[in-house]
């Protein structure tokens, strides 16, 4: 194994002091929930009658007896939105999994799905953040009612896979693994659909032009095939350990995804307790949530992971800053370019060398730590395989040394950018970040007038109004702005000046 950066080190090693505290108590929280015999064994008789009422046969003498780790099952599922319609069959085939090594699986409870695509620009968008401590919430729910030994979580998209690891790590002491979706196939060619855009705002292509294109790309079962939010958390989780190697990127209806959900199962009674035994506490510490980050960064991933991150670092006990951020995109490079970085979607990318090139090429160059607890056990070597079925059997097999196509997909020593995706900016305004990988190099330094907008109805009002399509001279309003002490934002050596200025969420 290579010799880990010196930087990402000293980055762990400053977030471990400064979490000190806080991880310290948090860990001993934990400690004092687990149990060393199943979770239901300190209940009252009428407790536990409660908690079998509702099931019948093996599954519910095995509880009543209090023999079987009990699992259970967390699920963002419905059927509105086409990357959790496939959650549908799930729980069915993780209780016959679990049933069959020994154990038995409740469904614990079910969390909200919201999707940005259906409520951007709706009054609906205002609930998009707040549902992730919904979910969050919900999940802690679940899970409180002390019957079950592991939990196996159900999510994709934006905001649902950090709320349910928000509420998983509220249980630490339990042993919790994520299972995806994976994406839909791909569609119209983001090309082509961006194409067709741009001639219905030239009002060239009807709106039934444009639906008929947003159709042809947005298609099926499965996440959206863009590198947004959804996919960013699919790469952030499996790089932390917490997804099987290699589940990320599987379609959803094939025999593959089927076994890789059926496989998480029968591995959450495996961690449930024994030799075993693997808490989420022990996973998500302080290196995972660097090499959270590193993924984020190496692949070009969502603005929205800077938050994210931060909320679900804090979940376990770690303090996590955008200074972390920024100084481990320093040094990490950009290996990945992915719409909207490019014009590849995440089939492409996966096709190309997908999650296990990342890893193998990140832990070669010293950018991973390698030696983490994951769902498989110890160490992230695993995680350069990549899962196959072999005469009907869940195999994992090397993943590809090389990248399959250059244009997608590259290895640390040629990568497209030396730094990351993400960059810090800084002013008398404020902090903020911004993705660094999709913008133009050109674009890296601007300077120009703009306003400031408490509410997006009234940036919206404005726009339409005509009133953001000035004529004036660009250098005299910079120029008027500066005397009278305008803001300033900093961005690498670039800065962006202006009197008022306009700061518009365009987090993917």
């Amino acid at each position: 194994m290579s010799v880990v950066h010196p930087v990402l080190t000293e980055v762990t090693r400053r977030i471990a002091a400064r979490s000190a505290d806080s991880r310290r108590i948090y860990l001993e929280r934990v400690a004092a929930a687990t149990q060393d015999d199943t979770s239901r064994s300190g209940f009252a008789c009428s407790n536990l009658a409660h908690g079998f009422a509702g099931i019948t046969g093996g599954d519910k003498a095995a509880l009543r007896a209090l023999r079987k780790s009990n699992i259970a099952i967390v699920s963002s599922y419905n059927d509105m939105l086409s990357a959790h319609q496939p959650f549908q069959e799930y729980p069915a085939w993780i209780k016959d999994s679990v049933r069959a090594v020994g154990g038995v699986s409740q469904f614990a409870g079910g969390v909200p799905a919201m999707c940005d695509g259906i409520t951007q620009g709706r009054d609906g968008m205002e609930l998009s953040l707040f549902s992730r401590d919904v979910i969050a919430m919900s999940t802690g729910v679940a899970l409180s009612h002390e019957m079950f030994d592991a939990a196996v979580l159900l999510g994709v998209c934006d905001k649902i896979v950090p709320g349910l690891l928000i509420g998983a790590l509220s249980f630490g002491h339990l042993p919790s693994i994520l299972v995806p979706a994976g994406p839909m196939s791909s569609g119209l060619s983001n090309k082509e659909k961006a194409r067709v855009r741009q001639l219905y705002a030239e009002g060239k292509a009807t709106r039934d032009d444009l639906l008929e294109a947003e159709a042809a790309s947005y298609h099926s079962p499965g996440t959206c095939t863009f590198y947004g939010t959804a996919n960013s958390n699919q790469m952030v989780v499996e790089v932390m350990g917490l997804h099987l190697p290699g589940a990320s990127f599987v379609p959803p209806g094939t025999g593959l995804r089927r076994a890789l959900t059926e496989y998480a199962g029968r591995r959450a009674v495996e961690m449930a307790k024994g030799e075993g035994y693997t808490p989420i506490a022990h996973i998500v510490d302080e290196k995972a949530v660097v090499n959270g980050v590193v993924a984020l960064l190496a692949t070009g991933g969502s603005t929205n992971h800077t938050m994210h991150l931060v909320a679900i670092a804090a979940a376990a006990g770690i303090e996590l800053s955008w200074d972390d951020f920024s100084d481990l995109s320093a040094i990490v490079p950009l290996l990945a370019r992915v719409y909207p970085n490019g014009s590849a979607d995440i089939n492409h990318f996966q096709a190309a060398g997908g999650v296990q090139f990342v890893v193998g090429t990140l832990l070669d160059a010293g950018l991973l730590h390698g030696d983490v607890n994951t769902v498989v056990g110890h160490g992230l070597d695993r995680y350069r395989q990549e899962p196959m079925l072999a005469d009907g059997e869940l195999v994992w097999v090397d993943g590809p040394g090389r990248s399959l196509d250059l244009d997608v997909l590259r290895p640390a020593s040629d990568p497209f950018a030396a730094d990351g995706g993400l960059r810090m900016l800084s002013g008398n305004l404020g902090r903020s970040v911004i993705k660094v990988s999709a913008v133009a190099s050109e674009n890296h330094v601007v300077e120009a007038p703009a306003r400031v907008f408490t509410t997006q109805e009234a940036f919206q009002e404005a726009f339409r109004a005509g009133e953001l399509q000035t004529v004036r001279t660009l250098q005299g309003a910079h120029d008027d702005c500066v005397r009278g002490g305008g803001a300033q934002v900093t961005f690498g050596e670039g800065q962006l000046r202006g009197c008022h200025v306009l700061l518009l969420g365009c987090a993917w």
